[in-house]
C-alpha cells in the first residue's frame, strides 16, 4: 500500500479531463473553491479541447492519456484531480502505463467514470480518493463534502469516520483495503486487462440506473465471482435510480450475507463524501461507521 504525501497550503495540483466534454464555466468555478485551500491550480491543455468527431469526450484518447501522464509526472504537481466524469476512460486507458504512474505516488481524485482509472491503481497498491471533481460545482459548493475532500488531503488524521446517515441492512463487522465506485464501470472492466477483484470491503455508487439495469449490472458482477473475495458492503447514492432500486440491490447483495450498510452519501448527490480506496477500512454495519487505516505516507 502507497499512501500519497498530504498537500501543504502553497502546493500546486493539476486538473485533467479523461473522460466526457467539460464545460468551461462549471471549472472556472470548481478551481476558485481549490483555490480557497491555498494552492494553485493549472488546468491541463487538452481539459477543454473538445473531440471534433466525438463531442461527448473532452478531447481524443490519446490527448487525454498524455494530458494524464504529463501532469502526473511533471514534480511540480502536488495532485491530479479529474475535471468530470461522464464517458471516456474505457477508450483512453490503453494509452496508460500505470507501473510508471505508481512509481511516482500522487494524490488522485475523482470518481464516476474515473472509477475504471482508480480500480488499477489500487490494484498497484496506491491509494486515491474517490470525491468531488473539479467541474462538480454543485457537490464543492456544500461544505461537508468539500471540507472532507480538502481534510483527506490536508489533516488526514482529522477523518475517523468516512460514513454519514448510513442505515444497516446486514449487521457485523468487515475488514480489509476500501474498493469500488461506480456500479456500470465496474461490470464494464470485467474481462479487460485491467480486471482486478476487490479483495475486502467495497462501496458501490450509481446514477440513472433503473432496477433492472442494477440488476444486470450486479448480476453480471455475481456470475463474474467478483464478491468471492469481498468482505463487506457500502452502498452509495443509486440517484435518479426510479422505483424499486433499493429493494434490487438488497435482493441481490443481502444473500451474500456480508456486513452491509446503504445510504452512505457517496456518489452523485450534491453531498458526496471523498473515501480513500485502496485503503485499509474497519465497516462496523451495526453502527454504521467505516474507520480508516492510518495514512501512513503523510
Amino acid at each position: 500500500m502507497v499512501v500519497p504525501q498530504r498537500l501543504r497550503s502553497g502546493d500546486r495540483v493539476a486538473v485533467v479531463a479523461p473522460s466526457g466534454r467539460v464545460d468551461a464555466a462549471r471549472l472556472a468555478v470548481g478551481v476558485e473553491h481549490l483555490k480557497g485551500w491555498g494552492i494553485e491550480v493549472d488546468v491541463m491543455p487538452s481539459v477543454l479541447a473538445g473531440d471534433e468527431r466525438l463531442r461527448y469526450l473532452a478531447a481524443d484518447d490519446k490527448a487525454r492519456a498524455a494530458d494524464l501522464r504529463n501532469a502526473w509526472l511533471d514534480p511540480q504537481y502536488a495532485a491530479v484531480f479529474c475535471a468530470r466524469g461522464g464517458y471516456g476512460v474505457q477508450r483512453m486507458i490503453e494509452y496508460v502505463d500505470f507501473d510508471e504512474l505508481v512509481a511516482v505516488p500522487k494524490w488522485f481524485v475523482g470518481f464516476s467514470d474515473i472509477t475504471a482509472l482508480h480500480e488499477a491503481l489500487n490494484a498497484r497498491g496506491l491509494v486515491t480518493l474517490h470525491g468531488p471533481m473539479a467541474a462538480a460545482v454543485e457537490q464543492l459548493a456544500v461544505e461537508e463534502g468539500r471540507e472532507r475532500l480538502r481534510a483527506l488531503l490536508f489533516e488526514p488524521e482529522t477523518v475517523t469516520d468516512l460514513l454519514h446517515g448510513a442505515r444497516t441492512v446486514v449487521g457485523g463487522v468487515a475488514e480489509g483495503r476500501l474498493r469500488g465506485g461506480n456500479l456500470a464501470l465496474l461490470a464494464a472492466s470485467v474481462g479487460t486487462p485491467t480486471y482486478a477483484p476487490p479483495a475486502g470491503v467495497v462501496v458501490l455508487e450509481e446514477v440513472n440506473e433503473e432496477a433492472y439495469q442494477a440488476d444486470r449490472l450486479l448480476t453480471q458482477l455475481l456470475r463474474a465471482g467478483w464478491f468471492d473475495q469481498v468482505t463487506g458492503l457500502v452502498i452509495g447514492d443509486f440517484s435518479n435510480g426510479g422505483v424499486g432500486v433499493d429493494d434490487t440491490i438488497r435482493e441481490r447483495l443481502e444473500p451474500l450475507g456480508l456486513p452491509m450498510v446503504e445510504g452512505a452519501a457517496i456518489g452523485h448527490e450534491p453531498l458526496n463524501l471523498a473515501v480513500p480506496l485502496g485503503l485499509p477500512v474497519r465497516l462496523d454495519a451495526t453502527a454504521g461507521t467505516l474507520t480508516p487505516g492510518a495514512l501512513a505516507g503523510s
